[in-house]
């Protein structure tokens, strides 16, 4: 469904501090498919995640959503296709607006709009009922501005928002990673939850490999740019932390500081 030919991304291309954040990937991505993307600090985790968004346009190869070859969109167009939840909690909302017309934004992507009543009443059950299945009182809140709400609630209806309008691709960027460990752990229970209800295409970048083993049917490990490691269904299950580290040396050839990479 989403094919990834050769994609390489400069940052400070012929300059003095030129790197190379991707290194010619290749991938396919089959529908429904939930991967998790490991990788040491600077591996190309986010760098992908961005390019697939549209965030950063990339230098060479091309990117296809169903057949359709989107490495010349910008951004606000991929948004038909792509839903996405970042690091920071405070992104995927708008603090000013209230709970019911960030949803109606939501609910709208993709479409053509006019000028006409954001929220009816229609759409505002539509919402009550969705917030319900958080199980956080939301469904009560309708009217609050998000700004009131703390960061795992605005984590948890950012999730909502984004598989509101089933995407191609769902992109969740180390999305628990400013969250405390409890609030950490009801958004991946809610994660597992919309992706497996809706039979999302999912992307899970993590440093967490706990959550890269129990999460998903796919995984991938990055580094340098590079994919190097891609393990599927009944290799995935069977691998443990130690495996895993003992993966990349095997790849690499090269001992790995493994508080540098943050899997843990």
């Amino acid at each position: 469904m989403i094919a990834i030919e050769h994609l390489v991304k400069y940052f400070n291309r012929r300059g003095i501090n030129e790197v190379i954040a991707l290194s010619g990937i290749d991938l396919t991505i089959e529908r429904g498919e939930f991967i998790t993307v490991i990788g040491s600090n600077g591996a190309g985790k986010s760098t992908l995640l961005n390019c697939l968004a549209g965030t950063y346009l990339h230098d060479e190869g091309r990117i296809l959503i169903n057949d359709k070859d989107v490495s010349s969109w910008p951004e606000h167009r991929r948004a038909r296709f792509i839903g996405r939840v970042f690091q920071n909690p405070l992104m995927g909302t708008c603090a000013s607006l209230t709970i019911e017309q960030n949803m109606a934004l939501a609910f709208k992507r993709g479409s053509r709009r006019g000028l006409s009543l954001g929220v009816k009443t229609p759409y505002r059950n539509m919402f009550a009922e969705r917030l319900a299945m958080l199980g956080l009182g939301l469904e009560e809140r309708l009217k609050n501005t998000v700004g009131l709400l703390s960061g795992g609630q605005r984590q948890a209806l950012t999730m909502l928002m984004a598989s509101m309008v089933q995407p191609e691709l769902l992109l969740l960027d180390e999305h628990t990673a400013a969250l405390d460990p409890k609030t950490a752990r009801n958004i991946l229970d809610l994660t597992r939850h919309i992706v497996s209800k809706e039979n999302l295409t999912t992307l899970m970048v993590t440093h967490n490999m706990n959550q890269a083993l129990a999460f998903g049917n796919r995984l991938l490990m990055l580094h340098g740019g590079n994919v190097i490691l891609d393990v599927k269904e009944k290799e995935k299950r069977r691998l443990t932390k130690d495996d895993l580290l003992s993966r990349f040396y095997d790849v690499q050839g090269e001992e790995i500081d493994s508080d540098r990479m943050l899997l843990t």
